[in-house]
């Protein structure tokens, strides 16, 4: 990885862009691809896509997710404490002690999510569980609900863990929101790559970095439904199961730094699945495989259903820790992934339909 790609992974990654508040990240990602995108645009609710044309009006169309699990301000409590609720999959088992950056009218406010001291709990840590969502509280450093006012915040703000990205030894990132602003960075990568390749695509390639995906993959409806892309991969991450207590015949077998994955089944159009690994073993490029037996829980399940159908299939990232603030990935899957997909949309040609035959 570059200096000035990791200055644009690390900028990504500390931005905050909690579901349904997602701007501040997307300006990040539309600033970096504005000098080399033929256009970068987004719609009513933030959703936005880079575009570079191909030789035809053909579309294929990369998709990521701008969002990251969060927080939200849900009652302020006459003593100046916060009472919060989840925004996306945020695990309150493991929320106590964690600093949050809250984003209010006036700027940013840090507090923290208290936890009783454990001399405090002593007498119930035989049978402790994790708390409830509303039994979480957030310190400001107010002591009152004007305090509170003053500071710029009210019912309705979004929260996100102050935690930021770190590499570890042997290739590793570590970073909240990796899922899936990694998705959104490497989409980026796709686009930059192909534009400096003297080989133009047939295809144009079209890039969408959706929002509130977390939630149910509303952005991916909305942006899908207006860009009509002739094909789709979706990029997401997924679970690498190499870490213990996990069961492989259970969760499946993917491995970190074992490449990136490709899913078989349901939304997953068998077509543009066969190219895929055609593409991987062609290019010497590690690919994993995982089962989607009923859906695959990414925005393919949005993607491929729209108007009269878009044949897709979803690409993902093996991740350790998801929905933590140490969400871990492998910078050889990241790079084996950029080189996956920017051969993909290469090999696209001009009306390539992917239709099933009879």
């Amino acid at each position: 990885m570059t200096k000035n790609q990791s200055e644009f992974l690390f900028r990504l990654l500390e931005t905050p862009s909690p579901t349904g508040s997602e701007m501040l990240g997307q300006r990040v990602w539309a600033d970096y691809l504005k000098p080399t995108a033929d256009e970068v645009a987004c719609d009513a609710y933030g959703s936005t896509w880079a575009t570079l044309k191909g030789k035809s009006k053909h579309r294929v169309m990369l998709a990521a997710h701008a969002d990251e699990i969060g927080w939200m301000i849900k009652a302020v409590q006459d003593d100046g404490f916060l009472r919060i609720d989840r925004v996306g999959g945020s695990d309150h088992a493991t929320a106590r002690g964690r600093r949050l950056r809250i984003l209010g009218d006036k700027g940013e406010v840090l507090g923290i999510i208290g936890n009783t001291a454990i001399h405090l709990r002593k007498d119930s840590l035989g049978d402790e569980k994790a708390p409830k969502v509303h039994e979480l509280w957030v310190d400001v450093g107010a002591s009152s609900a004007k305090e509170v006012a003053e500071l710029g915040l009210r019912v309705g703000h979004f929260a996100v863990y102050a935690d930021t990205p770190t590499e570890l030894a042997h290739k590793r990132i570590v970073s909240r929101a990796l899922d899936n602003r990694i998705g959104s960075f490497i989409i980026a990568q796709v686009l930059r790559r192909l534009a400096k390749s003297e080989k133009k695509s047939d295809a144009s390639l079209v890039c969408l970095n959706a929002i509130q995906e977390e939630i149910g993959g509303h952005g991916a409806v909305m942006a899908t439904y207006r860009l009509k892309p002739d094909a789709c991969i979706c990029l997401d991450v997924t679970h690498a199961t190499d870490t213990p207590g996990l069961d492989t015949n259970q969760h499946g077998k993917v491995t970190l730094g074992g490449g990136p994955t490709v899913t078989h089944g349901t939304a997953n159009h068998p077509l543009i699945v066969e190219r895929l690994i055609s593409i991987a073993e062609k290019e010497g490029i590690p690919l994993q495989h995982e089962a989607s037996s009923r859906f695959t829980g990414t925005d393919t399940d949005k993607i491929f259903q729209q108007r009269g159908g878009v044949p897709s299939a979803l690409v993902s990232l093996p991740l350790r820790c998801m929905h933590s603030v140490v969400e871990t990935a492998h910078l050889d899957d990241i790079e084996n992934t950029i080189k996956l997909l920017a051969a993909f949309v290469v090999s696209v040609k001009e009306d390539e339909p992917f239709h099933q035959s009879l």
